[in-house]
């Protein structure tokens, strides 16, 4: 396979360390997602998901709002029996999905972890890339305030487009198609036949309510942290999960990161305060007793303070004990 537009299986990196019983599995995606290369990282992310109606890709890894040339913006969807559930849409999130082989007319429901701008940049632009694809059937949207008033603006702003496409294209009303539901607080958020996602209030100073969100099908049970500091509730909903994707954080490199920002201390202060460590967030798999720790949303991830594949792995070998995979792409 050209390494220009994929990965193959011998570049998958395996290594055991001897301690605890979780498996670690480390990913460090540089993310531009090449052909196939957001199918193989979900192939690390999920044990046996060959023979599994559920699978994790991850479409965005990147921590915070600067843009980077080696990962993308925040996102992840769960495929359950081919059906996409997409968690978090940063930049870029549609052309992610695309080239990871999902058909955006199969968009149906989408899940925002917080009001942050690289987690929700592009919540519109998903519907409206789908719309313009051929989505015809309705997309269910589930996420803290103010949901429905960017969605709302969103259809406003792309007016006149809309209703050119409308009238010119004859398609279907895209306002029609699309159903927000705000949540405040954990629990139920949606069920079908595929799935049921749960929801559990996670620190994440100062944008509140923010979100982890659990997926538990009838071959998998997934757990996405958004982004959080160490969160007993994560804790709770993650029991006996069999993946957790939980953000990862190197001091050092924050350190280095806001050295020369202006308002630095200010920075440093929230982003040490709202985010999890990578040896923590090992701490926090090993108390909800999860299967499969995946390391995502690396901060720093661009710009002063970025982080090599190198010092992530030592991180996460801080973490446990068991088996440890990494994957490059």
């Amino acid at each position: 396979m050209d390494n220009q537009k994929g990965i193959s299986r011998k570049r998958f990196l395996t290594g055991s360390l001897a301690l605890a019983g979780i498996g670690l599995s480390s990913v460090w995606q540089r993310d531009h997602a090449y052909a196939n290369t957001a199918q193989k990282v979900a192939e690390a992310a999920t044990t046996n998901s060959e023979d599994s109606g559920t699978r994790l890709i991850l479409l965005g890894t990147n921590g915070g709002p600067r843009p980077n040339p080696l990962r993308s913006s925040p996102a992840q969807v769960v495929l359950v029996n081919e059906i996409p559930y997409v968690v978090d849409c940063g930049s870029g999130v549609a052309w992610q999905l695309v080239s990871a082989g999902v058909d955006l007319t199969d968009l149906g429901y989408i899940f925002v972890t917080h009001q942050h701008s690289d987690h929700n940049l592009d919540y519109g632009n998903l519907i409206y890339q789908a719309w313009v694809s051929g989505l015809t059937t309705g997309v269910e949207a589930y996420g803290p305030p103010p949901l429905e008033q960017m969605t709302e603006s969103f259809l406003e702003l792309n007016e006149y487009d809309i209703e050119t496409r409308i009238d010119d294209e004859s398609r279907v009303p895209l306002e029609s198609l699309i159903q927000a539901q705000e949540i405040s607080e954990g629990g139920l958020v949606m069920e079908d036949e595929n799935v049921s996602v749960t929801s559990a209030l996670v620190e994440h100073p100062p944008v509140e309510p923010s979100f982890a969100f659990r997926f538990d099908t009838t071959d998998r049970s997934i757990v996405i942290s958004g982004d959080t500091n160490y969160s007993e509730s994560l804790i709770e909903l993650a029991q006996g999960a069999d993946v957790l994707v939980h953000e990862a954080l190197y001091e050092p490199g924050v350190e280095e990161l806001v050295a020369n920002v202006p308002n630095g201390d200010t920075l440093y202060e929230h982003i040490v305060n709202s985010h999890t460590t990578a040896e923590d967030a090992g701490n926090v798999a090993k108390e909800a007793g999860v299967r499969t720790l995946v390391l995502s949303l690396f901060v720093p991830g661009a710009g002063s303070g970025a982080v090599s594949d190198d010092v992530w792995q030592q991180e996460a070998e801080k973490i446990s004990t068991g088996k440890l995979s990494s994957v490059r792409t």
